[in-house]
This record gives C-alpha cells, structure tokens and sequence, in this order.
C-alpha cells in the first residue's frame, strides 16, 4: 500500500509539473557607443503587457492588404527605465563606466531571480554603420521565464 501511494504522489507531481505554464520577459540593455558622452544608456523593461496578434496581418497571394494598425496603439507607456552610464567621455573610453553598468545590470538580474524568475537567454548585437560612423548602440537583450 504504502508502495502504491509513493508512485501516484511522485506521478500527480509529474503531471502537475509537466503542465505549468510557463510566462516570459524581456528586459534590454542599450549602452551608447557615441564619443564624448553624447548617447543614451538605460535597462528598460516593459510593465504592460501586448498581444502581438492585435498588430500581425498575414500577407497571401489573394489578400496582400497593408497592416494599418498605428504605431502609436503599439507603444508601451508603462515601463521601467533605469539609467546607465555611456562607454564613452570626453576622454574616450571608460572603463569605470562599464563596471558600474555591469553593477547595475547585476542587480537587476539578481532582483528578478529573487522575484523567482530564471534568466532563460541573453543576446546581444552591436549597431554600427561602420568606418567613420561615429553613431551606434551596444544592446543586449535578456529573457527570464518562470512557471505562471
């Protein structure tokens, strides 16, 4: 008996696992790779959430009408932005800047793992138009999930 009860416990916690449903979220970093300290850093993280269906046509052979939803009903006006240092100052590259973002970033990733989310992914790119371009964004983008 006691043999029976141990394998419906460890089958109705299988069952109960195999069916969490699981949620996402992106946070992004966007460090500035603009000279003299001019760009922009920040983390943001979206607080509302969107269904990218409301904003998705599907195109065919027959039906190739344009995708009219509006770009301002897409727009997120909820989300947290935190400040980051540039890569650049006046004096080019600063070192003491990416360590305190990488402080920063740290700390938010360790916040979210407290909220019990599980860092799931992380990549990142670098825009540039190339030689001469003095313009560009370093951007990483991490996704968590956790069990709803």
């Amino acid at each position: 008996m006691k043999k029976l009860l141990i394998v419906l416990a460890i089958c109705l916690f299988t069952f109960i696992d195999s069916n969490a449903q699981v949620e996402y979220k992106v946070v992004t970093s966007v460090e500035s790779i603009v000279p003299n300290g001019l760009g922009r850093s920040r983390i943001v993280s979206a607080n509302e959430e969107k269904d990218y269906k409301e904003y998705t046509t599907t195109q065919t052979e027959d039906d190739n009408t344009r995708n009219k939803s509006k770009r301002g009903d897409i727009r997120v006006k909820d989300f947290d932005e935190t400040k980051l240092l540039n890569f650049f100052n006046l004096g080019g590259i600063r070192f003491q800047n990416i360590a305190a973002n990488d402080a920063i970033i740290t700390s938010k990733i360790n916040t979210m793992i407290e909220e019990g989310w599980d860092l799931a992914f992380v990549t990142s790119a670098v825009e540039s138009a190339g030689k001469g371009d003095n313009q560009g964004i370093f951007i990483t983008r991490y996704i968590f999930k956790r069990n709803k």
